[in-house]
């Protein structure tokens, strides 16, 4: 049998799990967004994934609305087994559409899946329409300054025993730098040095000015900026860019008045 064979679309979704368990306890990121969807009373998790942080939010007795948005119907699945949380299939274009809420979150770089600048305006209208007025959107991405994939090759593979006792490994090969958009693959090899699953993802890499043209372009105000995950300033040393960005009172700009063509976001790379 071919070796891919044996690795499907839900192995790896678990196989994310695994690399990327959600541990507010240990993860100071992960702490940072559960302290802000536990003091949300609704909360849209945008490109939630496995649903890993929704889930452990309601096992820690948020009482409230829950619902998670992701274009991989693998990671729904998953997802799907706790079933007090509100599932949907779709991308960030199509936020407008799950009602309103309070706090509207993109963990895990989800958000540099948005490359293209008209998709880049699609969603963030859209994720602005799901909003109350006042309400916050907060993300991360990776600062460009950091320069992470050149971080991602091959000899920086990460080992792991999957949930059959087999020795994975995990790397990445950047295929190409294009201005702010970078290529890159991501292969899961068996015990053996056997490729089971080759996957290939585009990341935008924003530098916060242009970040906050977008985020003012479709009707959000920065309320906040941090270069950590303990709420640091974003410093010439930093590596993330933490964004809480406040909806305008004023109207949010409608989607549907956009021409832009809503693009599916690429699932988050197993290992970064």
């Amino acid at each position: 049998m071919d070796p891919a064979a044996m690795f499907t679309d839900a192995d790896a979704a678990a196989l994310y799990d695994l690399l990327n368990p959600w541990d507010p306890g240990r993860r100071p990121g992960d702490a940072f967004y559960h302290g802000l969807v536990m003091a949300a009373g609704s909360v849209l998790d945008v490109g939630c994934g496995t649903g890993a942080m929704l889930h452990h939010a309601r096992g820690e007795g948020h009482a409230g609305r829950l619902v998670g948005l992701d274009p991989d119907r693998a990671s729904l699945a998953r997802a799907r087994r706790r079933e007090d949380v509100e599932w949907v299939a779709g991308t960030a274009a199509d936020a407008a559409g799950q009602g309103v809420v309070e706090l509207a979150t993109m963990t895990g770089h989800a958000f540099q899946c948005l490359v293209d600048d008209d998709d880049l305006r699609t969603s963030l209208a859209a994720v602005n329409g799901a909003l109350c007025p006042g309400g916050r959107f907060v993300f991360e991405t990776r600062h460009p300054q950091a320069r992470a994939w050149e971080e991602w090759r091959p000899s920086n593979a990460t080992a792991v025993i999957d949930w059959s006792g087999r020795e994975l490994r995990v790397c990445h090969e950047v295929e190409s730098v294009a201005d702010d958009v970078v290529t890159f693959t991501e292969s899961v090899l068996g015990p053996g040095g056997g490729v089971l699953h080759v996957a290939r993802a585009v990341l935008r890499f924003l530098d916060p000015p242009a970040l906050d043209a977008f985020l003012a372009g479709a009707g959000f105000t920065v309320e906040a900026r941090y270069g950590d995950w303990h709420r640091g300033p974003v410093t010439g040393e930093s590596v993330e860019i933490v964004t809480v960005a406040r909806r305008d009172q004023r109207a949010a700009p409608s989607p549907s008045t956009t021409t832009a063509t809503p693009t599916a976001e690429a699932p988050a790379p197993a290992a970064l």
